[in-house]
């Protein structure tokens, strides 16, 4: 894995460094699933039902996952 910087709004930046170790590695792992999945120009749907697919595996809900995309 490497490091990047990426910009994001002021609550989500807090809500990431308020978050457990244990969280942080699930939202690391939802974003990289997300960004290699969006670099390869698949459908938005197709990466969804992934993301989902994923963060279930992660141990993240859906309406958790559901409130990440809506803040988007």
């Amino acid at each position: 894995m490497e490091t990047i910087a990426i910009q994001v709004d002021h609550d989500v930046a807090k809500a990431y460094r308020e978050a457990t170790p244990t969280e942080q590695r699930k939202i690391q792992q939802l974003l990289n699933t997300w960004l290699k999945q969006t670099m390869q120009h698949r459908p938005l749907d197709d990466i969804i039902h992934d993301m989902q697919t994923q963060a279930q595996a992660s141990g993240l809900t859906p309406e958790i996952l559901s409130d990440i995309l809506a803040d988007g």
